[in-house]
């Protein structure tokens, strides 16, 4: 079915792009597409081109369609997205969707989430919410922004990071035959049906990037002690609830982007150097800590986090029993550091953000959930046609290469390029060297 387009605005960004702003109207649950709607946000922008003689019809550009990471997270503006401009040389369209529950695509919030009745319907609502309806979604958009391209003309091409190269996957398993091409930007998702497999090696590759932030900074053993303790022994507010020892140590999810172990030491210093002169952490510091946290503004992250390694089996809260079993990241006087969390979502988050409190309940039941659909068809992968295109990074601290090499063996004609240089974030930190490496792998045939 295609989507229903309700509202479609354009503007231009200065000299540069030409950008449509597209809202559309389809189903909450697919299988009863009569019942209750969504509102999905997209963008979509091309090169803003001028010619010199006027035109009796514009061209139809190839679409490429920008799959976000998360899940949970919405789009920025496309000027915001280094790239961009590659992608628009090559000649496509891009399309920009904030997926289902995020940006302006029917936001899911706590209050939102409550019209929905009790904590069983609004877990039942939230189940319609992973990545198999996410490329529902982009298969109803697909079939209106394509009715009037010829019929050879209608498959799409797909770039997908992290999260998005998940919902990638999910896309070849179920809608090969709309795609034209797919490119994976540290998105080759383990092929599991719970995530305990998966926090095993995560958790290996978070010690490690630990090991190295205290290597490059061994005062800050100290220092986090320090800030430990004293959040142990007081309580400390922040605009978004409470500042645990547990939601200090979530911090650690900046070690896996590129800067993330100075980002995470520059915060340690300012909160120790708080305690040190005034025995106290100041706003200005309060602040930046709770900028780096987010759940509050994107609750599907810590709802729906886990259940994206689900088919058929429960999660049952699979990082938060993995992180009791490891003395590391406990506060404890006679080991010499203590470790941060990284990309995982714990109990505890559910007591110290003030949006999430409302929820723990709708949380415990996704946790033991086991009714959730398979997202992936290995019969279908391994017999693939779509031309796969994957940066796959060596050091990785939330897709861990380990499992990401075994889903490439898995997925017939896949192309990867992989590097020890570039961490998960390459798509925005490095986006040069990965959209070249990229097209590489598109446009030179291996003899």
């Amino acid at each position: 079915m295609a989507a229903k387009l309700i509202d479609r605005q354009f503007h231009n960004v200065p000299g540069k792009l030409r950008v449509a702003e597209l809202f559309f109207e389809v189903p909450v649950d697919y299988s009863k597409p009569n019942d209750d709607k969504l509102r999905l946000f997209a963008r979509s922008v091309c090169n803003l081109n001028k010619p010199v003689e006027p035109v009796k019809e514009e061209p139809k550009l190839p679409w490429l369609v920008y799959l976000q990471g998360g899940p949970g997270f919405g789009c920025g503006a496309p000027q915001n997205y280094g790239w961009i401009e590659p992608a628009l040389t090559k000649g496509y369209q891009v399309l920009f969707l904030d997926q289902r529950g995020t940006g302006l695509s029917s936001t899911i919030t706590a209050g939102t989430l409550a019209r929905q009745g009790d904590a069983i319907k609004q877990a039942e609502y939230l189940k319609n919410f992973r990545a198999d309806n996410i490329v529902r979604d982009c298969e109803a958009i697909r079939h209106y922004l394509t009715e009037d391209y010829p019929e050879e003309q209608r498959k799409w091409s797909i770039i997908g990071q992290s999260f998005g190269g998940f919902c990638a996957v999910t896309y070849l398993s179920k809608f090969p035959e709309a795609l034209k091409e797919a490119f994976l930007c540290g998105g080759l998702p383990p092929l599991v049906t719970e995530p305990d497999a998966v926090y095993a090696r995560t958790y290996e590759k978070v010690e490690q990037r630990n090991q190295a932030y205290y290597a490059k900074f061994p005062g800050d053993a100290l220092r986090v002690k320090k800030i430990m303790n004293y959040l142990a022994t007081n309580e400390v507010t922040l605009p978004s609830g409470f500042l645990t020892p547990a939601r200090f140590q979530q911090l650690g999810i900046l070690l896996g982007f590129h800067g993330g172990i100075d980002s995470l030491h520059e915060i340690v210093l300012r909160a120790w150097n708080d305690l040190e002169v005034f025995g106290y952490l100041t706003v200005p510091t309060l602040a930046v800590v709770d900028s780096n946290g987010g759940m509050d503004k994107n609750i599907i992250y810590a709802l729906l986090h886990e259940s994206i390694y689900c088919q058929g089996k429960s999660s049952r809260w699979s990082a938060d029993r993995r992180r009791a079993e490891s003395p590391q990241f406990h506060i404890d006087e006679s080991k010499p550091e203590i470790y941060f969390t990284g990309e995982m979502v714990f109990k505890d988050m559910f007591e110290s953000y003030s949006e999430l409190k409302q929820l723990r309940e709708v949380a415990e039941i996704l946790a033991t959930a086991d009714d959730w659909p398979t997202l992936y068809d290995e019969a279908q992968l391994a017999k693939n046609k779509v031309p796969v295109y994957a940066a796959t990074y060596i050091d990785d601290m939330y897709v861990h290469f380990g499992l990401a090499s075994s889903t490439a063996a898995k997925v017939k004609g896949i192309k990867q390029f992989i590097t020890n240089t570039i961490y998960h974030d390459g798509l925005r930190s490095r986006s040069d060297v990965v959209m070249r490496q990229l097209f590489n792998l598109r446009d030179d045939p291996i003899d």
